[in-house]
């Protein structure tokens, strides 16, 4: 079984919060001269190295989960863009292209369906059933047979975008479920934990310093969770807007409603 995000999320938490206070409990019962400055220094300078190539991998991990984000956004409002274009080239064409424009109309629909269910859980980006529809739009292309230049250039151009939108829709599905390998993840929290269990090891024993531990927790596994977030921009608390493939069904729906 899969877990989510915020799961994992969780999950982090607790074993960050579970190794400060570890520390804090390893600071009691150990001998008072495992705990002098000497220690303190080397455990400060060996987790300062730790620290760093911690907050380089996270800080890389972000970035690249972000701009992967950006990127499948950016596809989405392309694929709603050719769909509107290819819709605006066959009605161009004429009414022979009425037929191919009824099926475009039902593959935005099955098309914006699968990538923004109501429910999360029925996300289908690569939905083979869906990319038949796409199929038929460009077989009823196929068969139009323009009779003057201004027609056959609307067809190429209508040619085109399809392959566009197909492109779009096998990308798509190619890159979903791609993301941090979930080994290297568990790497990094074992990096925190130690870092945490440092913070215990030295920390007062008061309210303030379990505050600050708890918090600290939550903000760094809260970075965790940001990466495995935005690696799931379709089915993620942090999802990508639905707004462009709204809009183009909607203009679809308008478009061809005299139809």
């Amino acid at each position: 079984m899969t877990l989510s995000p915020p799961i994992i999320g969780f999950i982090i938490f607790a074993v960050l919060a579970g190794s400060a206070f570890a520390g804090w409990w390893a600071r009691q019962r150990l001998p008072t001269h495992h705990l002098n400055d000497e220690t303190k220094s080397l455990v400060s300078v060996s987790m300062a190295v730790v620290g760093t190539i911690t907050a380089l991998v996270l800080g890389l991990l972000i970035s690249n989960a972000n701009t992967s984000f950006i990127a499948r956004n950016g596809e989405v409002t392309m694929l709603s863009a050719d769909i509107l274009r290819l819709d605006q080239m066959l009605r161009l064409y004429g009414p022979e292209a009425n037929p191919a424009r009824g099926k475009l109309l039902q593959f935005a629909e099955r098309k914006a369906n699968d990538l923004f269910p109501e429910s999360l859980k029925d996300v289908h980006v690569d939905n083979e059933s869906t990319y038949e529809v796409l199929k038929q739009v460009e077989y009823l292309m196929l068969e139009l047979r323009p009779p003057d230049p201004r027609r056959q250039w609307f067809l190429q151009q209508a040619l085109l975008h399809a392959a566009k939108i197909g492109n779009t829709h096998w990308l798509l599905g190619q890159v979903a479920g791609q993301g941090t390998p979930k080994a290297f993840v568990a790497l990094v929290v074992f990096w925190l934990s130690l870092l945490f269990v440092s913070f215990g090891l030295f920390a007062p024993r008061n309210l303030v310093s379990a505050l600050t531990l708890v918090f600290c927790a939550i903000a760094v596994a809260g970075a965790v969770e940001m990466v495995l977030e935005l690696e799931q921009p379709f089915a993620g608390v942090l999802h990508i807007s639905p707004l462009p493939m709204h809009k183009m069904v909607y203009g679809l729906n308008e478009l061809n409603s005299p139809i």
